[in-house]
């Protein structure tokens, strides 16, 4: 059986979120990042970067949650995420590719200037920087979902896997606030029944364990 290691409201919730959709079977083992499990040896054996998610295959060990989530798109083709069309299979991955280059790395800047880094390394300076860049960036998604359910195709796919998690994340942050398509393609997503937790909802859930 697979084994997927995740930590709640990580990008661990993109693998979740493409297992749930595809029905797999596998086991969630948890990665205390808090507790700073993820710099265990026993963890930096499965990945030296000592950073989440990480899918074990048999012998195959995989990081990267994007990679993740096309790798389990095609090891179940029947699952939908990877669409039949050429066409629209290569907007899926345009929108991979966008999403985490273009939106990603803005709202990395921004969490880590705001309170991943020690107060000593922030520069307060670059949060405002970075949340011009992801609102210009998601500008442009925002425009592409004019009658649009999901991003590549009339269904779910990895694009949509890839990214409705980082519209939660730039919700925290009010960032798309004046993205009406955008606040709304997240209550949809988030909806449905295969969807993991929101980020709110899952450090809320990790507080009362603790």
């Amino acid at each position: 059986m697979m084994k997927l290691y995740g930590f709640a409201a990580t990008r661990s919730i993109r693998a979740l979120w493409a297992l749930n959709e595809l029905g797999a079977e596998f086991e969630f083992v948890p990665v205390n990042i808090l507790a700073g499990e993820h710099r265990h040896p026993e963890f930096l054996r499965i990945n030296p970067a000592g950073k989440v998610p990480v899918l074990v295959d048999g012998d195959m060990v995989l990081t990267e949650s994007a990679a993740i989530v096309i790798y389990l798109a095609e090891k179940y083709p029947d699952g939908g995420l990877l669409p039949a069309d050429r066409e629209q299979l290569a907007q899926a991955y345009r929108w991979v590719m966008f999403a985490m280059t273009e939106l990603e790395q803005p709202l990395w800047r921004i969490t880590r200037h705001s309170w991943l880094y020690p107060e000593e390394k922030r520069i307060p300076e670059e949060i405002p920087i970075a949340s011009q860049e992801f609102i210009a960036m998601a500008t442009i998604l925002d425009n592409h979902m004019a009658g649009r359910q999901f991003i590549a195709g009339d269904t779910i796919t990895i694009a949509d896997c890839v990214t409705a998690y980082l519209m939660d994340w730039a919700n925290e942050y009010h960032l798309i606030d004046e993205h009406p398509r955008l606040r709304t393609y997240l209550d949809r997503m988030y909806a449905r029944p295969t969807a993991p937790l929101r980020i709110a909802a899952a450090l809320a859930n990790l507080q009362l364990k603790n």
